[in-house]
């Protein structure tokens, strides 16, 4: 059995695991037991009622988050040579091609992001293995494929992020640092809650947000009130 430390027995000594809170007193406490001595990160987890194995309910997309999501993105361009000067000025950390089709190639996966032109998903789709299992792979529904590569790299750099549902149907996203002030962090989550209700298939039967957590790293779970989402 693990051993509980002090730290963390308080922490859930603070949290009541049979109350479902306000996403206000969830953001509130959340803080006051968040733990770690870093910046951690603020993720929510919201269990959705679809099975992700049917292509229409396996949800994925992307929210600017209002108050941006508190780290720093490393953003990758896959673009024609015309296009690479447009990308750095837009604050892209690297921008190319074959250059950087071979870095992965060879392992090299040191990128948060990336953005790819229609043009050249030829050549980047050849790194699927690569790429897929990391979540790093340029979607259209995610608007990482794109011609407009300046205002895709500006977005995320704003804090634009990019979420999926996993096997379980769930979905896993960041809503800021512990160190963002409550209402912030709120107004995050809110916009998180409120893109996934707007994203609901047609075909979902049943309750849709069936549970929703928040949670800082290292710190326990806070479930919300899923009246919030209706």
């Amino acid at each position: 059995m693990a051993r509980v430390s002090k730290k963390q027995a308080e922490a859930l000594k603070k949290v009541d695991a049979t109350k479902l809170y306000t996403l206000e007193e969830a953001m509130t406490l959340l803080k006051e037991v968040s733990y770690a001595k870093f910046n951690a990160s603020v993720d929510i987890h919201v269990r959705l009622g679809i099975d992700p194995r049917k292509a229409d309910q396996n949800l994925r997309g992307s929210i600017t988050l209002p108050h941006g999501s508190g780290k720093e993105k490393k953003v990758l361009v896959f673009c024609t040579p015309d296009k690479e000067q447009e990308a750095l000025d837009a604050g892209a950390d690297y921008a190319g091609l074959d250059e950087y089709v071979e870095k992965i190639s060879n392992g090299w996966t040191d990128i948060d992001v990336i953005v790819a032109m229609p043009s050249v998903m030829v050549q980047v789709g050849k790194l699927g293995r690569v790429l897929g299992p990391r979540n790093l792979m340029p979607n259209p529904k995610t608007g990482t494929v794109t011609a407009n590569v300046g205002d895709a790299v500006r977005e995320i750099k704003k804090g634009k992020t990019s979420f999926r549902v996993d096997k379980y149907g769930i979905i896993h996203t960041t809503v800021g640092r512990v160190a963002f002030d409550s209402n912030q962090l709120i107004d995050n989550a809110k916009e998180v809650i409120d893109t996934l209700v707007r994203m609901k298939p047609s075909t979902a039967k049943g309750t849709y947000v069936k549970t929703i957590t928040v949670a800082s790293t290292m710190s326990p779970g806070v479930k919300i009130d899923t009246k919030i989402a209706r």
